[in-house]
């Protein structure tokens, strides 16, 4: 059985962003160890799962990157949790600017060449799931291959969370408070039990943090 693991960034109190999505603390804060971390995780991924405005700003943005991130994002199958059966089409995904002026999106930058085929493809065939999403997520998880990565969307990593669907939880901290914001766990309708697998300290200061979901026998 596969598991799924929520991989979310967050600030010191706790926040993944902002009151309205607001992200600069993340892009202000970069690590390049913690990076490498990430991106050797996301490699063990059997699928990417997301939410629909997650697929959006992804689809939009993966497939002309030049971040280390990108062969992996773009590389492994998706799975998107939408209503909407054309939610992978190019026309729904979201348009970024390119390479100067891609800073407010990202640390990253975007390749000056035209996106490859091959990278469009692989997010414009992503499997779209659509029914109960308790049900769904127990397929995934009963078909062969590596884990699960979701990555949210905080409505969707909620979705997720109380649901009681997340096996793992990936917490990368960031060296940054912002008093206020929007937080994964608010909408638990019970305390979630939890056991440290591993903690890692990087050299600016993220620290990443592996928790296992600890269930009633």
């Amino acid at each position: 059985m596969r598991k799924l693991i929520l991989k979310m960034s967050m600030t010191v109190d706790g926040f993944v962003s902002g009151p309205k999505h607001e992200s600069e603390w993340l892009f202000a804060n970069t690590d390049p160890s913690a990076d490498e971390w990430s991106v050797k995780t996301a490699w063990q991924a059997g699928a990417h799962v997301m939410g629909s405005n997650t697929f959006r700003d992804m689809a939009g943005w993966w497939p002309s990157s030049t971040e280390i991130f990108a062969p992996a994002m773009n590389e492994i199958p998706k799975v998107v949790f939408s209503k909407d059966p054309n939610v992978t089409s190019k026309s729904k995904w979201t348009k970024v600017k390119s390479t100067a002026d891609s800073t407010k999106a990202s640390a990253g930058k975007r390749a000056k060449a035209s996106v490859t085929t091959e990278n469009e493809e692989s997010w414009a065939d992503a499997r779209v799931m659509s029914g109960d999403l308790a049900k769904d997520i127990a397929k995934l998880k009963s078909e062969k291959g590596n884990d699960l990565i979701a990555w949210g969307g905080v409505g969707f990593a909620r979705s997720l969370l109380r649901a009681g669907l997340v096996d793992e939880l990936d917490l990368t901290v960031y060296p940054a408070a912002i008093g206020k914001g929007l937080s994964i766990f608010s909408e638990l309708p019970k305390t979630m039990s939890l056991e440290l697998k591993s903690a890692q300290a990087f050299s600016k200061g993220v620290v990443a943090h592996v928790y296992r979901v600890k269930r009633k026998k």
